[in-house]
């Protein structure tokens, strides 16, 4: 595991938004020490009781087996630090789902880097990147809102200059990059670029006061609207200890969208991260994060409606705990509650009536020592959505048995 920073940068210098690098991130955190390559290889045996995309629907048992490798190497330095992650696998059907247009194999592909320069003790340059290709989504980087029948791209490109004014004040501006692209599945692709800048003034030697200011600009495929969202915030970064840390923003979100009939909105705005080594063997993280999100607006009801505003509520939760040093256990939950507001046909232009969505998913499982080198573990994840929106509700029972060796 890696060694994180807890200090270094909460004076000023916390990398940027708390997005970058998924929900859960904390933009502090940054390896102090070298490690060498690592890699990693496994197998894991699924047996998921409902593949099928769709309800209604019969239920598709299937087992399939998810053969993976993968890498991470980081590099700490007095002027610069840098880590790069990989990771790649195929997820295997032995019996191809029913389900219209399904396959038996599906890649999976993972990929990070990150770096932070600084030039002296006031200027730095810290670029985050993370791509993804895969089918099941992970709803931990704010993006998926509910499963796919095929592979989707996810790309996160965030680069920021920070420099600090005097020795209570300094400045992040930075762009960053978003792209969901889509193979099989029409009117989800997106393309988001970002400007931002925030400032940041030293409150206390535990708290950092923030105001931040992002202006969005989003490109939709097909029959979806382009739109921009500029974003008013006040936050503040706080440790309560050296390894218990809280980050949150709250403020204003207006939209725009570009088209015939379509209705501009102003919504609240909030994001909160969370994270605390609670003892030696408990670690907690948490977020929360509020807002009109651009991602799977464009629906069929069944006539094809594109909704101008989707308010979004994503909580999530996970925890390890480690009862020895060969056994631990781990869990989390995603809840995921949507809005679909001001909504018209692609066709036609006629209103359509709001519709809600509710997701929920869990997991809990163990890990085990078994040698230095080889860890065995046992996951049982489960997940359900109630929507109104027609052949999006399901329930879903998944169990992983895996088997991976690092060397």
């Amino acid at each position: 595991m890696k060694i994180l920073s807890t200090t270094s940068f909460l004076s000023l210098t916390l990398a940027i938004s708390a997005y970058a690098g998924g929900l859960y991130h904390v933009p502090n955190e940054e390896a102090e020490e070298t490690f060498p390559i690592k890699w990693s290889v496994g197998m894991s045996a699924v047996w998921d009781d409902n593949t099928t995309p769709t309800d209604p629907g019969p239920a598709d048992q299937t087992f399939a087996l998810n053969p993976y490798t993968a890498m991470e190497f980081s590099s700490a330095a007095p002027q610069t630090t840098w880590d790069v992650m990989a990771k790649l696998g195929l997820l295997y059907y032995l019996d191809e789902p029913i389900a219209a247009g399904s396959d038996d194999t599906y890649g999976q592909m993972r990929a990070g880097f990150n770096l932070t320069h600084r030039f002296d003790e006031r200027l730095r340059f810290v670029t985050r990147n993370f791509i993804s290709y895969e089918l099941e989504p992970d709803y931990s980087y704010g993006v998926a809102t509910n499963r796919q029948s095929s592979e989707y791209i996810f790309l996160d490109i965030d680069n920021a200059l920070g420099y600090r004014w005097t020795e209570r004040l300094a400045t992040y501006t930075g762009i960053k990059l978003t792209m969901l692209d889509y193979s099989e599945t029409a009117n989800s692709d997106r393309f988001t670029s970002t400007l931002y800048n925030q400032f940041r003034y030293v409150l206390s030697p535990q708290t950092v006061g923030t105001a931040t200011i992002r202006y969005a600009q989003t490109t939709g495929a097909e029959q979806s609207t382009d739109s921009t969202d500029t974003f008013l915030l006040i936050g503040a970064e706080h440790r309560f200890s050296p390894s218990t840390i809280l980050i949150g923003s709250a403020g204003a979100q207006f939209r725009e969208v570009d088209a015939v009939n379509g209705k501009n909105s102003t919504s609240p705005y909030l994001e909160l991260t969370l994270r605390s080594q609670v003892n030696q063997q408990l670690m907690v993280s948490g977020f929360v994060r509020y807002g009109a999100e651009v991602y799977d607006t464009v629906v069929s009801l069944p006539a094809l409606t594109e909704y101008d505003s989707r308010l979004t509520l994503r909580l999530g939760t996970q925890a390890t705990y480690q009862i020895s040093e060969k056994l631990s256990l781990f869990s989390g939950i995603d809840v995921i509650s949507a809005s679909f507001e001001n909504g018209r046909e692609v066709v036609g232009g006629a209103s359509q009536p709001d519709q809600s969505e509710m997701l929920v998913n869990a997991y809990l499982g163990t890990s085990l020592n078994l040698t230095e080198y080889l860890k065995a573990s046992l996951t049982y994840n489960f997940t359900t959505v109630d929507s109104d929106l027609q052949n999006r509700s399901y329930d879903r029972n998944r169990i992983s048995v895996g088997l991976q060796a690092e060397f």
